[in-house]
């Protein structure tokens, strides 16, 4: 599972002000498969490819924020740079070479020339400005912080309102029209100008935010009227220059693309791509598993209820660290091709520090055996983790992240600690002899596992004179709940939109986590101890330093670890797991090996299909 599927708004902003937003991202992946003759039924001949996926939500990618969504926009559109087959080192894709200032601020791109949309139209450098003035000036976009505040793009900054997804009204920081420092210097060249230099430009412009698409197709800003209404381009008819054009979209039940010939890249190897459409775990897995009709499937479609640690043989760990082997039989009858891969993602337990004290967090930190939990509740797919900066982008890497984690965690290494939960509970009042402190802990209805998580800690601290109560909800209620600051402790998590520890560690910034204001980053409401103010300098402090150089990342990563020790003081999110997102693959099927950036950023024009057997 992941959030990625990302049902996030606005949650990353520089500390010299504005109002910035954010929820969270986790739970309900998606991967996708079936042909469309309702409920996903498709028809496995030929050369098309068949996935599965969860519910989408939109095909506009300045307006995508989830999975789902993200995975098949990630087959149709195009930005200027790609993450290849996932892994994090970025490569050019629409752009044939680029430039940096000396002083680190403006960008001078040069597009490849004769690179074509669906519609036949080329793409030139008026595209890509009207495409990132949509991201930054629209409000029809969920990733304005992405341009305004994550690269820092020199603009003027207005309010607009807008209606959310509950249909109510919010406020949204945009970029006044045209006030981007981008223009187009020529046919093929733009330039782009930063407030301050940034340590992860090229790193984000391949974020499908920044896909490129025909200038004025959709009229939401300032001097375009546009061709088509935005619900027709977000639904019907997405146009966009990527390996794969689209064909049709049915709400929970299938979408389906085809392979373009005029790709500009590597042409695709399969005919098109099919996605069976479900968010029934049971439903992926019979659809995929029992019945094969999938091609692929990732860990959200073999529920951990039916998944089995012991039917995955014959592994091998390759440079990355990536885990190749077999899984089976499966309850299909196969052996599939096994590949489990440790992405940059961070899944935790919430604390709303107004509501539940201190004292109780720390002795749900000291109960919580991270490590027991990934074996038992998650079958061992995941890594116990006691940072909310994953480890592949920790600073000085996995080795440095357990290390620190070993030698400094307060709350017992991969141990419970009962005599400490109830010591610092007596100290503060709770316990033995004390009115029982209650609160409740409230997780996403879509997972299987958190339940049983919040189970376990709910039984321990209850022999500590705790009363915990866990509740399910539906995911979007979860968020929306928690933005109006109506929850006291949550389950939620993280996946990156660039790999470095500031994309993660910017949900711990107090003063955005405060849910009486707009759109608040995370629900924590953590204010006023020491600890929040160590947390508030070191994120100013990154926000000082967020220059490419080595003395930069040197403050940077000083400022990192700060805000981690601030987190283990005051427990205001207790990290959980980081995932491992695992994919099973038929023998019939040929594809790469995907990276940390998870198997979202995937395109899949390099797939090859061989003949299907039962």
């Amino acid at each position: 599972m992941t959030d990625t599927d990302n049902l996030t708004r606005r949650r990353f902003l520089k500390a010299t002000g504005g109002a910035a937003t954010a929820a969270a991202l986790a739970g309900c992946t998606g991967g996708g498969d079936g042909d469309g003759d309702g409920n996903g039924n498709g028809d496995s001949s030929g050369k098309k490819l068949q996935l599965i996926n969860s519910t989408m939500t939109t095909l506009d990618p300045v307006k995508a924020t989830d999975t789902a969504s993200g995975t098949v926009i990630q087959q149709i559109f195009d930005p200027l740079m790609n993450y290849p087959n996932g892994e994090i080192a970025v490569e050019n894709l629409l752009v044939e070479s680029h430039e940096v200032a000396d002083d680190q601020r403006t960008y001078t791109f040069k597009l490849k020339e004769g690179v074509e949309f669906h519609n036949g139209n080329e793409v030139t450098a008026s595209d890509v400005v009207y495409s990132w003035r949509r991201l930054a000036e629209s409000t029809n976009s969920r990733r304005s912080y992405f341009i305004l505040d994550s690269i820092g793009v020199e603009h003027e900054s207005t309010t607009k309102t807008y209606t959310n997804e509950e249909g109510e009204e919010e406020e949204l920081t945009v970029a006044k029209s045209d006030s981007l420092s981008l223009k187009a210097t020529g046919d093929y060249e733009l330039e782009m100008t930063l407030t301050e230099p940034f340590h992860s430009t090229l790193e984000m412009l391949a974020y499908t935010s920044f896909a490129v698409i025909p200038e004025g197709i959709v009229g939401d800003i300032k001097g375009y009227d546009g061709k088509k209404d935005h619900s027709t381009f977000a639904t019907e008819d997405p146009v966009g220059a990527g390996p794969f054009k689209f064909k049709s979209w049915t709400s929970d039940d299938s979408a389906e693309v085809t392979k373009y010939e005029n790709y500009h890249g590597e042409k695709a190897k399969v005919d098109g791509i099919h996605w069976m459409i479900s968010s029934d775990a049971n439903a992926r897995h019979t659809y995929g598993i029992i019945n094969k009709n999938a091609d692929i499937l990732y860990s959200g479609s073999l529920p951990t209820s039916k998944y089995s640690q012991d039917k995955v043989k014959d592994t091998s760990t390759d440079d990355q660290g990536r885990t190749v082997g077999k899984y089976g039989s499966t309850a299909g009858g196969a052996t599939m091709d096994y590949l489990g891969v440790s992405t940059i993602s961070s899944y935790y337990m919430g604390f709303n520090t107004e509501a539940v004290p201190k004292a109780v967090r720390q002795a749900c930190a000291y109960l919580m055996n991270q490590e027991r939990l990934v074996n038992e509740v998650f079958k061992g797919r995941g890594e116990a983790s006691h940072h909310f900066t994953p480890p592949m982008i920790y600073p000085g890497g996995a080795k440095e992240y357990k290390s620190h984690a070993e030698n400094n965690y307060p709350y017992g290494y991969n141990t419970n600690q009962r005599d400490k939960a109830e010591q610092v509970l007596n100290e503060a009042g709770y316990g033995p002899g004390n009115e029982n402190f209650s609160f409740t802990f409230t997780v996403y209805k879509s997972s299987t596992t958190w339940p049983k998580v919040g189970n376990i800690l709910r039984d321990q601290l209850k022999s500590v004179n705790v009363d915990m109560e866990v509740e399910t909800a539906p995911f979007n209620t979860l968020l929306s709940r928690g933005r109006k600051g109506n929850l006291e402790a949550y389950s939620l998590g993280w996946v990156m939109d660039w790999p470095a520890p500031d994309n993660f560690l910017g949900l711990l910034y107090p003063p955005l986590t405060d849910t009486s204001k707009s759109s608040p980053q995370a629900y924590t409401n953590w204010s006023g101890t020491d600890a929040a103010n160590q947390a508030t300098s070191a994120w100013e402090k990154i926000q000082s330093n967020r220059g490419p150089t080595d003395e930069a990342q040197t403050a940077r990563n000083e400022a990192y670890v700060t805000m981690e020790e601030a987190n283990w003081e005051d427990v205001v999110f207790l990290p959980t797991y980081h995932n491992l997102e695992e994919r099973f693959s038929y023998e019939w099927v040929d594809v790469p090996k995907y990276g940390g950036a998870g198997y979202s950023r995937q395109m899949y024009n390099n797939v090859e299909i061989g003949e299907r057997t039962n």
